[in-house]
């Protein structure tokens, strides 16, 4: 672990096997603000610019890797989170960051990212807490800012012919601004893909259940994966989504979501995120080409 400069921000701490290095800031946060093979362009997006002002503040989504806590509302989900964040190691390869808790909410938020010892590997763990004084019920929303110019691919439940399969298996989640028709959005049988550009400023966002395990993005021949849970029968926000992807220009995030989780005064709970990265992924255009490339890659050891 070395300090680095990102994104403008000098308390950076860099972890690095040799073969990935992932960076996370103590300025501000938590935000995990680097991920990539070493030496390689990072796969997260920058955005260190951008700013979103409510009636709590100013907020800035710099960039990278974030912890929210759904359902989302302004100004809850927008609660400044400018102020330096404590730093601990953990493990022979991770690093704990605890922000100053929300005053405004009452919510502890805390992210542990861990460095496998070889390959592509990192395991990030959420932890929300609840320092209020009455109980509340929140998902923790675990959010990755993606490098503008590549695709979100989320995988749809396995397909089953008529009459055998009569119940349905794949909900997908619109918003009032989702648009199906937009050119940026592949509905197929294999995968749902969604494509940054900088040409088109609009919104679009989908949700949907994922029973798969694993979201992707691809970006100049790199494949990203994050892998995360679903609990059959669990309730989760935005009408039932553990997996969320959105953009607008190019901006575009890749988000997992837990189970809604009721957390009364001084109880915590944990979401875990798996995340790999994949060198020379060009399977071609055709869905079933790509969904087959990547869960090849998900059979491989470290990702490299």
């Amino acid at each position: 672990m070395r300090k680095v400069n990102c994104l403008g921000l000098p308390n950076c701490l860099l972890l690095s096997n040799g073969t990935v290095e992932v960076a996370v800031t103590t300025d501000v946060g938590p935000r995990v603000v680097r991920y990539g093979f070493a030496g390689a362009p990072n796969v997260l997006g920058e955005c260190p610019e951008a700013s979103v002002r409510t009636e709590w503040g100013e907020w800035r989504p710099w960039g990278g890797h974030r912890l929210w806590a759904a359902p989302e509302a302004m100004p809850r989900s927008y609660a400044p989170d400018d102020a330096p964040v404590e730093a601990a190691g953990a493990g022979e390869r991770g690093v704990r960051l605890v922000p100053p808790p929300e005053r405004q909410t009452g919510l502890q938020k805390e992210l542990t990212v861990e460095l496998d010892a070889g390959g592509s590997g990192v395991t990030l763990t959420h932890r929300l807490t609840n320092l209020g004084a009455w109980r509340v019920e929140v998902a923790a929303w675990a959010l990755t800012i993606m490098r503008g110019g590549g695709e979100a691919l989320v995988p749809q439940e396995p397909y089953g012919p008529h009459p055998e399969h009569l119940l349905p298996a794949r909900p997908l989640v619109l918003w009032p601004y989702t648009d199906l028709t937009d050119p940026r959005l592949r509905l197929g049988r294999k995968l749902i893909r969604l494509r940054a550009d900088a040409a088109r400023p609009e919104p679009n966002k989908l949700g949907v259940a994922n029973k798969q395990g694993w979201a992707a993005y691809v970006i100049d021949g790199t494949l990203f994966v994050k892998r995360f849970g679903h609990e059959e029968g669990a309730a989760y926000p935005d009408l039932g989504c553990n997996n969320e992807i959105f953009t607008a220009g190019s901006f575009i995030e890749v988000e997992s979501l837990s189970r809604l989780t009721p957390l009364e005064p001084g109880e915590s709970f944990e979401h875990v995120e798996r995340w790999t990265l994949h060198k020379d992924f060009a399977p071609g255009d055709a869905d079933e080409d790509v969904e087959a490339a990547v869960r090849a890659a998900l059979g491989q050891r470290g990702g490299a």
